[in-house]
């Protein structure tokens, strides 16, 4: 198994290398040279595994070898161990046909756990095999920051910085953040929004000097391993309502894409999914571009469900790659393009192969609220402001009765405690092991939108850490 770049510049890489890479030298991302194929025996034989065995019978071609399978299986085990629920990751019965799939029983409660954990295990991996050590980077909008944290605190090869948007981000999300005392763990707010915070990332990566100096490494979901991870949960959700004898959709709320892009992954590797259904919230760039066939940038306005909040939304560029006939020049061009005026027209077949698989739907704040509220009195589930717009979407624009939709719920409602009692009037509690989360010591560094400065931050204390 061997990586390519959308952008078609950067060297061929093997797993551990992207693993460690994130982000490839030509500002694209990397993805499989092709993609493994499951039969329909395949499929049918997975049906009885647990979550671990599924999760590392998935995987395994991803790795072209680079880990052995004994190791791997073991790091597999050791990163869902630490979830609350028996399933990892439990399927739901909302009504006749909508299932809701809970990916927040990780230690952060969001369904970025589900690859983090794994992620910062393949990291003290590989790096303690090599006798290296590297410097994450990543911006978060909410979740991912939390996750990465928590899978990369007190590694001894790894130092993490965290980017988040100041004020941008929900008290519970900042103090999952800012709490930890590890010293490996830095916390840095911009005076900006997310799509600041990606770019200051993303230029970082571009910065040959400062990425070879700093050896920098991503937990973003630029970094593959993340989405090779999060395949496994449709493939889990798939099987249960039949797969590969009946077809199931998913309804994903998402801005930055990687999320549904897993799920593309997994249609490319076999599974039978008719269709995809993303949800937006009133930053609804993804909604539009499949309405209107072309993708066109607005200002990033803060939402009740601020883990979306993003006009940028990086993942897509997998997704371009296979529109543009997998020709990095094409993408160049239409990036290049997106980034000059703000808008990105994907040639016509390519445009007409996404509108075929994909739709979507938009709720503003209060559709939003009502939607939280309707769903706890019609089934009793309370749901965070995420994970209701993947429901209220999936209902919207299901295309056929007869398959069930499986949506995807993000985050624990305890995450979003305002706005959930604000639309039920009921408050949701934290789990035991973080009851005690606005009472702990926050520790986080306030800086401007600038690259410079931020860079010059991180610099730093590296310099301190490595002296050290």
């Amino acid at each position: 198994m061997r990586y390519i770049s959308t952008r078609g510049e950067a060297p061929i890489l093997e797993f551990d290398e992207v693993l460690l890479a994130g982000l490839a030298t030509d500002g694209g991302l990397y993805i499989p040279e092709s993609w493994p194929q499951f039969s329909a025996d395949e499929i049918r034989a997975m049906r009885g595994l647990s979550y671990v065995e599924l999760a590392t019978r998935i995987m395994q071609p991803f790795l072209g070898g680079r880990i052995a399978d004994d190791d791997f299986a073991a790091l597999v085990r050791d990163a869902y161990s630490g979830f609350d629920h028996a399933a990892t990751v439990p399927l739901k019965q909302l009504d006749d046909n909508m299932w809701l799939m809970e990916l927040f029983h990780g230690p952060t409660l969001a369904f970025k756990d589900v690859a983090l954990q794994l992620l910062g295990r393949l990291f003290d991996h590989v790096l303690t095999r090599r006798g290296e050590r590297i410097t994450i980077v990543g911006a978060t909008s909410g979740d991912t920051g939390s996750a990465a944290i928590e899978a990369c605190r007190d590694r001894d090869a790894i130092d993490i910085f965290i980017l988040h948007p100041h004020g941008r981000v929900s008290d519970v999300q900042r103090r999952q953040m800012t709490t930890v005392p590890s010293a490996n763990v830095h916390n840095i707010a911009v005076e900006g929004s997310f799509d600041d915070c990606q770019d200051m990332v993303k230029a970082m990566f571009g910065n040959a000097d400062f990425r070879q100096e700093m050896r920098l490494g991503a937990v973003n979901s630029i970094n593959w391993a993340r989405i090779m991870a999060q395949i496994v949960y449709y493939f889990r959700a798939a099987l249960a309502l039949g797969a590969p004898d009946r077809p199931v959709a998913f309804a994903v709320p998402t801005g930055n894409f990687g999320n549904v892009y897993a799920g593309y992954a997994a249609r490319q590797m076999g599974l039978p999914i008719d269709q995809f259904v993303i949800g937006s919230n009133r930053n609804d760039i993804l909604t539009r571009f499949i309405e209107n066939g072309f993708m066109e940038a607005r200002e990033v306005e803060p939402s009740l469900s601020p883990s979306m909040d993003i006009q940028v939304s990086s993942n897509f560029e997998r997704l371009l790659f296979d529109a543009c006939d997998r020709e990095g020049a094409a993408v160049v061009n239409s990036m290049s393009e997106f980034r000059k005026t703000g808008r990105m027209t994907i040639p016509q077949g390519g445009m007409a192969e996404i509108q075929s698989l994909f739709d979507g739907h938009r709720l503003d704040d209060n559709e939003t609220l009502a939607a939280i509220d309707a769903e706890y009195r019609a089934s009793g589930e309370l749901l965070d402001p995420h994970s209701i717009i993947g429901v209220a979407a999936g209902r919207a624009k299901g295309r056929n009765p007869a398959t069930p939709t499986v949506s995807l719920a993000t985050a624990h409602p305890a995450k979003f405690p305002e706005a959930v009692k604000r639309a039920t009037g009921v408050h949701p509690e934290l789990p035991v092991r973080l009851a005690d989360l606005f009472e702990r010591q926050e520790r986080y560094d306030i800086l401007p939108n600038d690259l410079g400065v931020v860079m010059a931050h991180i610099s730093a204390r590296v310099a301190v850490k490595g002296a050290a």
